[in-house]
This record gives structure tokens, sequence and C-alpha cells, in this order.
């Protein structure tokens, strides 16, 4: 499965939407990427999750012990993508601000993880996915995703292993051209949410 392959499943849920959106990292963007859309429907993850899986079996990775994903928009594609490797499955929730293993979630030091992702932007959540993973003495081997929508720019604090990559403009608040800035915006992510 190739970058166009995953962007027609999007496409075909509706899941491709254009406009001016602000994006849970703060930049705007005239595209976004409603992988809710995608995830109401088993079929459409279990099949990019599956290709997920092959793709990072064919890293040659080594062993892993589990995966770890952001939640809340990790935890979907991470457990499926869980399943297909015959991993365990867990993820990290926001208190106090930042990502923290709960609801009786524990690594041993050492264990070798592999986080997984829905979308990586600019890394943000990545990077404290994968610090709150660290921080318990387990080895982060590497991070997956089903798109890296930074065109490979993201730095994510581990080697990234993407089904897609793609190069969607982003801009800072500042920096927002003319034509998008006649559009009203929209902020559909949840980044601001409180759980």
């Amino acid at each position: 499965m190739n970058t166009n392959d995953v962007l027609q499943v999007f496409r075909e849920v509706g899941a491709l939407l254009e406009g001016h959106f602000i994006l849970s990292s703060g930049r705007h963007s005239p595209f976004f990427l409603q992988k809710a859309f995608v995830f109401m429907n088993p079929a459409k993850t279990e099949m990019l999750c599956k290709a997920l899986a092959d793709k990072i079996n064919a890293a040659n990775l080594g062993p892993l012990d589990a995966i770890v994903s952001p939640a809340v928009g990790g935890i979907i594609p991470g457990y499926e993508t869980a399943r297909h490797m015959d991993l365990p499955a867990m993820y990290v929730e926001r208190e106090g601000g930042t990502f923290h293993l709960r609801r009786g979630f524990s690594l041993k030091p050492g264990a070798r993880v592999l986080i997984v992702e829905d979308i990586v932007t600019t890394g943000l959540s990545s990077r404290e996915c994968i610090d709150a993973v660290r921080a318990l003495g387990a080895d982060v081997v590497a991070e997956a995703c089903l798109i890296d929508r930074s065109g490979g720019r993201a730095d994510v604090g581990a080697p990234l292993i993407a089904l897609a990559c793609v190069d969607f403009p982003t801009y800072a608040s500042n920096e927002v051209p003319e034509e998008l800035a006649a559009i009203a915006p929209t902020k559909p992510g949840s980044r601001d949410l409180n759980a």
C-alpha cells in the first residue's frame, strides 16, 4: 500500500477535507485528515493497520515487547496494528498536562517499545509519548504512523516508519496566505480538549 492508496481510503470515507483548518499543533492548513471517519469503518481501519504492520515487520526492528500510543487519536491504530503484530497494546493519557501510562498499564525497564500514532504533523505528541515511555526505562525502538503529513520533516525523537507521507502545507498563524485567510477557519482537532 502506497501513499496514493492511503489517501484514496481517506477520500472514500470523506476524511480528506479541504478548507481552512487550525490543526492540533496550532498551525493552519488548507487540508485536514479527519481520521475519525476512517476509524468508524472497521474494514478500512484493519486494511490500513495491517499494511502498517507489514511495513513495520519489513523494517526488521528486532523483537518488540509492546506498542504504546498517545490517547486519544493513536488508540485505535495502535490497537489494530498491535493485533496484526501479536503484541500488547497500551496507551498514554494526559494527566496534569503530560503523558503517563495509567489504567494499570506498565512497562518493564528495558522493554522494547514501538510507538504507533495516527497522523504526525509536527511530532509534538509523538515526542511527548516517547518521553513518557523512556521515563519508565523502556527502549523506544521506533515510531510508526498511518500518515506523516510533514513530508518527512517532523522530528519525533525516534526513527519514523510511515505508511503514507504527504507534504500538505501548514502555516504559522502570522504567515497564513491571503487566499487561506479569506476562509473562516475551523478547529477540528482535539488537543485542547480536557479529558
